[in-house]
């Protein structure tokens, strides 16, 4: 049988996302008894979904660069700071912070999302599948809670210089608290992450069709968690961050007013001569 023939009797690889498209294939897979090859069908699988479209080289372009320069950007923030002991200030030591969440970030996030973008399977298995998106939410997780440390220690040095005093060693016992939450927080990711087939008449003959996906087992329970991811990773610090450098903005407007009337007065003639 050729593959011309086979490609006559299967919808595109790619356009496989109706119930419909998908059951078809599985009968007509499971059925001992269909008129096709199965290894030629099992080969145009894979050169169908192996080998990038024109397009996706593009796409595939522009992940290479962005992590390229995510990861030599955010290495050489790093190194800069441990290199140069004045740099070593509160403010940069979350900013390594950031750093080292962004580089967390590439590294596990890039390289499978292209891999899952280009061949629309997960190829690393299942232990990865629980490892990979666990360390990708707690990498976001990391970098949100980071911002907003650094909202709050500018929110304290600019309104309430007094009240607060920010040290290197509170920014590092802060870091490490970061680092813990969010490691606690994504638990559940972990757990609820596994591989399954999109086509289980294929599970035993190709990794092709294998996704990665979450399986909660109800309802209730994913909707309880993401609505907690949200507004901890982001409603909550978002709201931190919009007063705090709203209140920062406003203190330092009412103190470039004030400057700007004293010049003012003192340069008044009238001012002098009274």
């Amino acid at each position: 049988m050729s593959l011309t023939q086979v490609e006559e009797g299967f919808p595109s690889c790619r356009n496989w996302s109706s119930n419909i498209e998908l059951n078809d294939t599985q009968e007509a897979f499971g059925n001992p008894s269909a008129d096709y090859d199965e290894e030629e069908f099992l080969q145009y699988l894979w050169k169908e979904y192996l080998h990038p479209k024109e397009y996706e080289w593009v796409l595939i372009a522009g992940y290479i660069i962005v992590f390229i320069v995510a990861l030599v950007g955010n290495i050489l923030v790093c190194v800069a700071v441990w290199k140069n002991h004045h740099m070593r200030t509160v403010t940069n030591y979350f900013i390594v912070n950031l750093s080292l969440a962004d580089v967390l970030v590439t590294i596990t996030c890039l390289p499978a999302t292209l891999v899952v973008d280009i061949t629309e399977t997960w190829f690393l298995g299942d232990s990865l599948c629980k490892v990979i998106p666990y360390l990708q939410t707690v990498s976001v997780s990391v970098s949100v809670l980071t911002l907003s440390c650094i909202a709050l220690d500018r929110w304290y040095a600019i309104c309430h210089p007094l009240m607060f005093k920010s040290t290197a060693k509170r920014a590092r016992n802060s870091i490490i608290i970061i680092w813990i939450v969010s490691c606690i927080i994504m638990i559940p990711q972990a757990f609820v992450m596994e591989c399954s087939h999109v086509l289980p008449a294929l599970a035993n003959k190709t990794i092709l069709f294998t996704v990665c996906d979450e399986h909660w087992g109800g309802e209730f329970y994913p909707k309880m968690y993401h609505t907690c991811f949200f507004l901890v990773t982001y409603m909550a610090p978002l709201c931190l961050m919009v007063l705090a450098y709203l209140q920062i903005f406003q203190k330092l407007w009412c103190r470039q007013v004030s400057l700007f009337c004293c010049e003012i007065h003192l340069c008044d003639p009238f001012h002098d001569a009274s």
